[in-house]
């Protein structure tokens, strides 16, 4: 019965555009927990338990949330389900971790450092120096960076379709970040593969962000960027956030300043 109540709640999330992902993962959770223990409806008892057994109070809460949203809308329908209060595991202050701001030198030492990656002569050192340099020249976020395709390269800049919010928009591009990512196209262009995405593997296949990831902390290890934010890794994600003085890879280890006043449109625009 709870199953039924889901997939019906799941379809309506996603026709209104909602990607739900993180979301039906946990609900199946919560419904497989308590049809297990006989319900057919949801009740606040049985949430608090299946929402204790996460490993952090982030976690809990997170868990209570989503299934409260969850009743909330089937209570609506069938006043016999259960709304649990929001505050039934305690009230938590969320703090958001503060960005990283890369300095010029660091991101010439990380950018260099990918132009130098291996096998010398294929498309990986180019394309991840061209990435890495991308993220810090617009202020774009890596998950939309990874989702682009060759056709999303116009004339009059990136055209970003997968974004935070579900939205599209046009990136513009200042001259020294079009004439590096020309260059990238070039070696793109020449790989033989059926796979449109921007970013590719030497093999041509879209890249992961598991994958990026693992680059990018060997890029730390190479410049001895690991623990320099109070003891903890710079991310990917901080890259946006420096774009007071990004620096876009060019050829043979060449390196392009753009200049700041470029890097506040590009921030404003990825907002």
């Amino acid at each position: 019965m709870l199953k039924q109540y889901l997939t019906k709640y799941v379809d309506q999330q996603q026709s209104l555009g909602f990607k739900f992902r993180v979301q039906q993962i946990l609900l199946r959770g919560y419904v497989a927990f308590a049809e297990e223990r006989g319900d057919r409806h949801i009740r606040s008892a049985r949430v608090l338990a299946w929402a204790a057994r996460a490993p952090s109070p982030e976690q809990r809460r997170n868990r209570l949330l989503t299934v409260r949203r969850f009743a909330l809308a089937m209570h609506a329908e069938n006043p016999r389900h259960q709304v649990p209060a929001a505050d039934a595991l305690g009230r938590t202050v969320v703090k958001r971790r503060s960005p990283y701001i890369y300095s010029a030198d660091e991101i010439a030492r990380l950018l260099r450092a990918a132009a130098a990656l291996r096998p010398v002569g294929s498309i990986r050192p180019t394309m991840y120096a061209t990435l890495f340099g991308l993220l810090t020249a617009t202020s774009m976020r890596i998950a939309e960076a990874l989702a682009l395709q060759i056709d999303d390269v116009t004339a009059d800049g990136l055209v970003v379709r997968q974004t935070k919010f579900q939205k599209s928009r046009l990136l513009p591009l200042h001259a020294t970040a079009r004439l590096a990512l020309d260059r990238y196209l070039v070696a793109r262009r020449s790989l033989t593969t059926t796979d449109r995405g921007l970013f590719v593997s030497v093999a041509g296949r879209s890249l992961p962000y598991n994958t990026v990831r693992r680059i990018f902390l060997q890029l730390l290890d190479d410049t001895h960027l690991r623990g320099a934010y109070s003891g903890r890794d710079p991310r990917i994600h901080d890259l946006r956030h420096s774009s007071g003085t990004p620096i876009i890879p060019a050829t043979g280890g060449e390196l392009l300043q753009l200049p700041g006043d470029y890097a506040s449109v590009g921030a404003s625009l990825a907002e």
